[in-house]
């Protein structure tokens, strides 16, 4: 067996995340495990390990023959016999698929926004999920939704697992030990920083020595400029950082006391896996499937979304309770450690290959 995970970039973003984990999982499991990025690289490309086959097709356009032709020979060479698509590149992994009918092909929905699934575009997908074999979804109601409007058979929710590392910390990390916030979160308006920076500037009325930093990708638009400005006019310059993508992720977080998600919509975000297995205290908004990793003052604290005073009166709780926090952040690993487990997802994941 030798799957091919396929993913359009390997920036730091979630799904990228996914598809760099179940390369390295795989090598041991099964005969060959490879992956191919479509339209760039990142970050990422550095955690992905040696023994994992590696093509960057620099693809440019949707249709784009060179490409086209470089990945089908990939996968002629190495004897690749499924493509394990992740999030957009499906429509690639469906055109070699025509190409190949012998290929299987699996489907992995990683869709940020399944709050607001009635806005998603369908048309392409929904053609071209007539040559799948298999779809894995990140949450419960990707899964229905998939059972609904693809045309596949085989669908499956598969809970997502993180992966921490023992990298050095390399990054300029401000802030006094003890009393750092962390917000792992590309820059982007579905993962509302403004409601986090609007509820921190409430906590550091009462703690001004308590630091917030923010890790992830800046894309430089008007969302971003948005954050930066209002860190200036509310006088946070001091007090809250910006660090863009981090080499070093699982270093810092270590380094830090209270991990923070202030998404809007969510599927089951890699963050709070990570933040649990970095031994942090988490405060997160009720989205998506984070309620099935954060249960209310035993593995962190649930607040609604879109609202800043209920995420700072959250913040303080952990700030004014440090037993709390404590036996909060200990849940939480143990609970990520049990549930959201390498080995059984991976088992989970080569199980279904072999059904195919």
């Amino acid at each position: 067996m030798r799957v091919l995970q396929l993913i359009d970039s390997l920036e730091a973003g979630g799904a990228e995340r996914v598809a760099v984990n179940y390369a390295n999982g795989l090598l041991n499991q099964i005969d060959g495990s490879y992956l191919c990025t479509t339209r760039a690289e990142g970050l990422l490309k550095h955690s992905l390990k040696k023994e994992v086959g590696y093509l960057y097709l620099k693809r440019t356009k949707t249709i784009d023959f060179k490409a086209i032709r470089t990945l089908r020979k990939f996968i002629n060479i190495n004897g690749i016999t499924i493509i394990h698509a992740h999030a957009s590149s499906y429509f690639l992994a469906t055109l070699i698929k025509v190409l190949n009918p012998k290929l299987k092909l699996i489907w992995h929905d990683h869709y940020g926004k399944s709050e607001f699934l009635h806005e998603r575009s369908i048309g392409v997908l929904t053609q071209c999920s007539r040559f799948f074999n298999h779809v894995f979804s990140v949450n419960s109601k990707l899964e229905n939704w998939a059972k609904i409007n693809l045309k596949v058979k085989s669908v499956r929710y598969l809970p997502n697992y993180a992966v921490v590392n023992d990298s050095q910390l390399i990054t300029n990390l401000r802030g006094e030990a003890g009393k750092r916030m962390v917000c792992l979160a590309n820059l982007r308006p579905q993962k509302d920083h403004l409601n986090v920076l609007h509820a921190f500037k409430l906590v550091v009325a009462y703690y001004p020595d308590w630091t917030l930093h923010l890790i992830g990708k800046d894309f430089e638009d008007a969302y971003s400029k948005h954050i930066s400005s209002f860190i200036i006019e509310a006088g946070l310059e001091q007090q809250v950082f910006l660090y863009g993508s981090c080499m070093d992720t699982t270093a810092i977080l270590k380094r830090c006391d209270i991990g923070i998600l202030s998404s809007r919509s969510e599927g089951l975000p890699l963050a709070l896996l990570e933040y649990g297995l970095s031994d942090l205290a988490v405060v997160a908004t009720d989205v998506g499937e984070c309620n099935r990793v954060i249960k209310n003052e035993v593995t962190g604290l649930l607040v609604a979304s879109q609202n800043y005073k209920c995420l700072s009166e959250a913040l303080l709780v952990f700030i004014e309770d440090i037993n709390l926090r404590a036996a909060c952040s200990q849940g939480l690993n143990s609970h990520i450690k049990t549930c959201f487990s390498e080995n059984t997802t991976i088992d989970t994941i080569v199980k279904t290959y072999s059904l195919l």
